[in-house]
């Protein structure tokens, strides 16, 4: 039996919020102003880790005081937030970033007219301030996102929640799968993991296509959708997986948007790269949909759809990119896309018959026929 703990997030995350406000407490009585360090989110100070094989925050930092006019409101709103989620985390109670923002859109005073927060946009930057000054993710502070993504396969979920313990097999969830929650970290335990691989594939459609087909099953795989660009959660989820020695595998599009679906669940994104160590899976490889097929299946080149300009637009941009130019195979791929005016869809794979999108990937799969 295979299994993760979960982790003791409860103590960790109260005694960083702790240690947080007593350093400002401390400061305030040894007379001094206090101050809020994180370390900056811009893309000026995000990095490509060769070392890692993913995109990381650099080592600039910025400094928020309470007696500086300039900083004294988003300092002030800074501290509430970390108070409001120190009371989630002291009440076991979980609420969403908007519902964060609502318990906090309140007067100063009763003779201030102004409000703590007008926007939520306004909140869920200094979320991430907090995300990345304690190094931890908004779901350990009791903050959750919405919920993306399906999982089929043989493997157990322990969710302790709510104050009850419920054990999941994502084996038996019939046509719907098992729905994947933003925190599946905390209270949470992967059991009985009997795969040889994980299998993403970008479109629900295609997913369910395979699960009624139990591919999951015939191969030994974990079938994840992430439905389009993979959550927090689902990333998450496949980084475990990853951890626990399986082979990761992404079945996107042939086109830059699916594509740059695959490099954010292998290299992390440029607006979550201060959670690149938790979501970003490096060793993550691409089995398709590519050019390549085009050439490899006869019939798939009567399947292809023009390339927009926006769509040609992306895959310039996506040559820019180091962590996808130093590998000449995707180079190539662009520039065919670029070249030919064309793009084709995973749904393609059906057009002989439904059957043989499972055909095609477990070919490709067991040849080793994947691109870096």
């Amino acid at each position: 039996m295979v299994m993760i703990m979960a982790r003791k997030k409860d103590a960790k995350a109260l005694e960083k919020l702790m240690e947080l406000g007593k350093g400002m407490v401390n400061e305030v009585r040894r007379g001094k102003s206090p101050n809020f360090e994180a370390t900056v989110r811009s893309r000026s100070n995000v990095k490509y880790d060769e070392s890692f094989g993913y995109l990381r925050l650099g080592k600039r930092k910025e400094t928020r005081t309470f007696v500086n006019v300039g900083q004294a409101r988003k300092f002030m709103q800074t501290v509430a937030v970390a108070a409001k989620c120190k009371k989630f985390l002291d009440e076991d109670a979980h609420t969403s970033i908007r519902g964060l923002f609502y318990q906090l859109k309140y007067s100063l005073g009763e003779d201030v007219e102004d409000e703590l927060f007008t926007e939520q946009s306004e909140s869920n930057p200094l979320i991430e301030d907090l995300e990345v000054a304690l190094n931890l993710k908004r779901e350990d502070l009791n903050l959750n996102t919405d919920r993306k993504g399906v999982v089929a396969g043989s493997m157990r979920v322990v969710d302790r929640f709510g104050g009850e313990e419920t054990t999941i097999n994502c084996a038996k969830q019939g046509r719907s799968g098992w729905a994947i929650p933003s925190d599946v970290d905390n209270n949470m335990e992967i059991t009985d993991l009997k795969a040889d691989y994980v299998l993403v594939v970008e479109k629900d459609a295609l997913w369910q296509r395979l699960n009624e087909d139990k591919f999951w099953r015939k191969e030994k795989c974990i079938l994840i959708t992430p439905k389009g660009q993979a959550s927090r959660g689902c990333r998450r989820l496949i980084n475990k997986l990853a951890d626990m020695k399986l082979p990761i595998y992404v079945f996107t599009d042939c086109d830059a948007w699916g594509w740059y679906i695959y490099w954010a669940i292998k290299t992390g994104s440029m607006n979550l790269a201060y959670l690149a160590d938790d979501i970003a899976t490096p060793q993550a490889r691409f089995v398709g949909v590519t050019m390549q097929d085009i050439v490899d299946y006869d019939f798939l080149g009567k399947l292809t759809i023009k390339a927009k300009p926006v769509d040609l637009k992306r895959a310039q941009e996506m040559m820019s990119y180091p962590w996808i130019a130093r590998h000449k195979e995707w180079v190539k791929e662009l520039k065919t896309v670029m070249k030919s005016k064309k793009k084709l869809e995973q749904d393609a794979l059906q057009g002989p018959r439904l059957s043989f999108v499972g055909e095609y990937l477990k070919k490709k799969i067991k040849e080793k026929k994947l691109l870096p």
